[in-house]
C-alpha cells in the first residue's frame, strides 16, 4: 500500500509541476542530458529507452543522434509530462519517437529489447530504485549501455530542506529517500547489484542560479518533487513555507539573486 501510495504521489505531483518543471529546469535538464549523451553515445539506427523522460530533454538529443533509422521510446509515470513531450515532437517534426507513460518499476517492454537505455534526474522518484534499475537491466540486449544521472549527497544540496520544511506540514514524507543514490559508490553498487559491468561513475558540482526569491520558489516549490502537497497549500501556508525556505538559503543570496550549490552524480554501465 505504502509503494502504491508513492507512486500515486509521484505520478500526480509530475502532473502538476509539468510548466514550471519546464520554465525553471531546463537549463540544469540541458547539462545533465549533455553529459549522460557523452556518456551513453547513442548510435545510427539504435533503440534507445528513456525513463523518466520528463518533457522530453535528453529523448530529443538521442533522437537526432539515432536518427530516421532508430527509435527513442520515451516514458515517464506521469501523463502530463508524456503529453508535453509528445506535443514537443508534433510541434519540430520528429518522427523517431514514441511516448508511454509507464512506471520505471514495471517496464511493459520485452527482455533485451533496446540497444541502450538511459535516466536523468529521474532514479531518485521510484518507490523501489534497484527494481527501476534492474528493470533498465532486463530490456537491454547483451552488450547495451545504460547511463543514468541522479542528485548527489544532501550535504551538497543547498535546496534540500525543501523536503522537512514540506514534511513538517503533510502526513507522509514526500520524497523520503532522494539522496540516496547520492551517498558514495551508492549509484555504482546499485547497477552492481541489476548486473550491470564495466561501471564508471563521475560526480559534478554545480551552481543553480536563481534570479530572485518569487524565481526560486516557484522552481523548488512548484516545479519540483513537492509540487503536489504545494498545490494543496493555502496562500497564508505557502506564505509560510516560503519565508522558512528562504532563511534556509540565505547565505546563497547575492543581493536578489541565489547562487544554490548541488552536486550530481553519473554512471555509464554495460550489460
Amino acid at each position: 500500500m505504502e509503494s502504491k501510495l508513492h507512486r500515486r504521489v509521484q505520478r500526480y505531483g509530475w502532473d502538476k509541476a509539468v510548466q514550471d518543471y519546464d520554465t525553471y529546469f531546463l537549463p540544469l535538464l540541458q547539462s545533465c542530458s549533455d553529459r549522460v549523451m557523452e556518456m551513453l553515445d547513442p548510435r545510427p539506427g539504435e533503440r534507445v529507452l528513456d525513463v523518466a523522460t520528463g518533457t522530453g530533454v535528453a529523448a530529443f538529443m538521442a533522437a537526432e543522434r539515432v536518427g530516421p533509422a532508430g527509435e527513442i521510446v520515451a516514458t515517464d509515470i506521469s501523463e502530463k509530462m508524456v503529453q508535453q513531450a509528445e506535443a514537443y515532437a508534433r510541434e519540430q517534426g520528429v518522427t523517431n519517437m514514441t511516448f508511454e507513460r509507464t512506471d520505471a518499476e514495471d517496464l511493459p517492454y520485452p527482455d533485451s529489447s533496446f540497444d541502450a537505455v538511459m535516466c536523468v534526474l529521474g532514479l531518485m522518484y521510484p518507490a523501489d530504485p534497484q527494481r527501476a534499475i534492474e528493470e533498465m537491466h532486463r530490456v537491454l540486449r547483451p552488450g547495451g549501455r545504460g547511463a543514468a544521472c541522479v542528485w548527489g549527497r544532501r550535504e551538497r544540496c543547498g535546496w534540500a530542506e525543501i523536503f522537512p520544511i514540506t514534511d513538517a506540514r503533510v502526513e507522509s514524507d514526500v520524497c523520503p529517500m532522494f539522496f540516496q543514490l547520492g551517498l558514495p559508490n551508492a549509484l555504482t553498487y546499485a547497477f552492481e547489484r541489476a548486473g550491470f559491468t564495466d561501471i564508471r561513475d563521475e560526480r559534478m558540482d554545480v551552481t543553480l542560479t536563481f534570479e530572485d526569491p518569487d524565481h526560486l520558489c516557484q522552481a523548488v516549490f512548484a516545479g519540483g518533487p513537492v509540487a503536489l502537497a504545494y498545490s494543496r497549500f493555502s496562500d497564508e501556508l505557502r506564505d509560510q513555507v516560503h519565508g522558512e525556505f528562504l532563511d534556509s538559503v540565505k547565505e546563497f543570496r547575492r543581493g536578489v539573486t541565489f547562487d544554490i550549490p548541488g552536486e550530481f552524480v553519473f554512471v555509464r554501465a554495460t550489460k
